[in-house]
């Protein structure tokens, strides 16, 4: 797997999330704008109450986002198998296990915590549990 097809797994996120009521709801007061990146490749995703707005594929020149969740494209490509091995099943796991990193202004990720988590989780195809 490489970056370019970590942004295309993501470019789903809206149909994934956006259709799915319970996650809708679980994160309806959650609004911000959060980066994945995947091998150097940047992927703003915002939120704007629970629903994912838009997702695009960098790279940008001075894009604004509260936190960012870094990872190579092999790791992010363990994490949305099916059934992810220990240490790839979560993104704190990922970071725990040092193949994935938080930064930036990380209370919206903590206070929303489960929701931006099932929203990385969509593209494994089980959402909203």
């Amino acid at each position: 797997m490489t970056g370019d097809d970590v942004a295309a797994v993501l470019a789903r996120l809206p149909e994934l999330v956006n259709g799915c009521g319970p996650l809708v709801n679980r994160g309806r007061f959650f609004s911000g704008e959060f980066l994945v990146e995947a091998d150097a490749v940047p992927v703003h995703v915002k939120v704007h109450e629970g629903r994912i707005a838009a997702v695009e594929k960098g790279p940008f020149r001075m894009r604004a986002w509260r936190f960012a969740v870094r990872a190579e494209a092999q790791a992010w490509g363990r994490f949305w198998e099916t059934t992810p091995e220990p240490g790839y099943h979560d993104v704190i796991a990922m970071c725990r296990l040092g193949v994935a990193r938080l930064e930036g202004d990380l209370q919206p990720l903590m206070a929303n915590l489960r929701y931006v988590k099932e929203v990385l989780e969509a593209p494994r195809g089980k959402v909203g549990g």
